[in-house]
């Protein structure tokens, strides 16, 4: 996969879903931890991979990852599956592109359950992600 400075649409495929914001990286990543304030969710980290490499001197769109999750919710999914806990807490992936469009990111609930068998009645439980990258977008 090329680096995100070349990239222009991302790649949809693997599971790995990406949908176009109407706003910046900083405002995007802003209204994405407002929502997950008013609706409870726990974040539990935010990482600047972009600042991170300009502390080493590199240059690097704007990139952040959200890492945030409920464990009321994660914990019977982690139960009933227990590999997905390398892919939980959820993550979500705000990024610009080459040509300075910005992209909400993550992987697909219906990804996750088939790699990892995850019940069918507890995919809601994961599928909350969608909504969340659809809404820090809009």
């Amino acid at each position: 996969m090329p680096p995100a400075t070349s990239r222009t649409a991302p790649e949809t495929s693997n599971g790995f879903i990406s949908k176009l914001s109407n706003h910046s990286v900083e405002q995007t990543v802003e209204k994405l931890k407002n929502i997950l304030q008013s609706k409870g969710v726990a974040l539990f980290a935010l990482i600047d991979h972009s600042g991170e490499a300009e502390k080493v001197g590199m240059k690097m769109r704007p990139t952040k990852l959200l890492i945030f999750g409920s464990p009321k919710a994660g914990t019977p999914v982690m139960l009933a599956a227990p590999s997905i806990a390398i892919d939980l807490p959820l993550k979500i992936l705000v990024w610009e592109d080459g040509q300075g469009k910005v992209w909400v990111s993550y992987n697909s609930s219906d990804y996750l359950k088939e790699r990892h068998g995850l019940p069918h009645e507890l995919l809601q439980n994961i599928a909350v992600v969608e909504t969340l990258a659809a809404k820090a977008g809009e």
